[in-house]
């Protein structure tokens, strides 16, 4: 039996660090990839991860080449109206589906499940039409309009809310306090956490978007990161060292990001595991 438990462990571990490596894997090698100088082969047989020939060139002339400035402001304009459209559409939503009692309710909520069953792709050319017939196309907030609001952080905020104690606003209501003031006085302050995760998701998904501000946006000037970076490739060569810094440059604001949310971000996944 003890050897059985010792081979158990061995393969949880085994499986473990397999699954390590296929998901750090890429970011590793692009990682290195853009530390890499001119003496160095990217394309070598077998491949090597850590550089012989070391620079910060790659990251000097990804900024020489394109506005990478401008398209960090621009990025950061879009993930702000997106967290700001999320926390509050998602809060308020989720708020009305899991505490008030309305006519069509439970179809609600089934429209919600099924726009997470439809791919995003599909809908590109409606939200296209949409975004250019209110007279958005081609600019910041076109590009995040169409994630102002996500279906799966309305059902987090649902799944929060209902897991709050009827008591507590029944004993509010007793109390005199209207809808208004039990939504914000009882309820928010206990879904804090969940509302941490749903600014980190928005945040993630305005800022690695690529598709679709790549369609709406056309003018250079408000291009976000993503879309930017598209730039450091040329039509006939290509140097997979400058496109690897690009994408680290676009990386450290999430990692930045969710360092400083991290600690809200399971403790948000952890009360909602538990409510749930």
């Amino acid at each position: 039996m003890h050897n059985k438990s010792i081979g158990g462990k061995v393969l949880r571990y085994a499986a473990l660090c397999l699954f390590f490596i296929i998901l750090i894997g890429p970011l590793l090698w692009q990682l290195t990839l853009a530390f890499k100088g001119k003496g160095d082969d990217i394309y070598a047989v077998p491949p090597y991860v850590f550089p012989k020939d070391p620079t910060f060139d790659n990251f000097i002339e990804a900024f020489t080449r394109i506005p990478v400035l401008s398209y960090f402001k621009n990025s950061l304009i879009v993930a702000a109206i997106s967290v700001c459209g999320n926390v509050v559409g998602s809060t308020l939503a989720g708020y009305a589906l899991a505490r008030l009692k309305f006519y069509g309710k439970k179809i609600v909520i089934l429209v919600i499940f099924s726009a997470m069953l439809i791919p995003a792709e599909t809908l590109l050319i409606s939200q296209f039409i949409i975004v250019k017939t209110i007279g958005l196309q081609n600019s910041l907030l076109g590009a995040a309009l169409p994630g102002l609001c996500s279906a799966m952080n309305v059902l987090l905020m649902m799944n929060a809310f209902s897991g709050i104690p009827l008591e507590l606003e029944e004993a509010a209501k007793v109390d005199g306090a209207n809808l208004w003031q039990r939504f914000f006085n009882i309820c928010v302050p206990q879904v804090k956490g969940t509302m941490t995760v749903v600014v980190i998701f928005a945040f993630v998904g305005a800022w690695n978007d690529f598709l679709w501000p790549l369609i709406i946006l056309g003018d250079d000037s408000v291009y976000t990161l993503t879309v930017g970076l598209n730039r450091l490739k040329n039509q006939f060569v290509s140097d997979p060292r400058l496109i690897a810094a690009g994408t680290v440059i676009a990386l450290v604001p999430i990692v930045i990001f969710f360092l400083i949310f991290q600690r809200y971000f399971f403790r948000g996944v952890e009360s909602g595991g538990i409510k749930g």
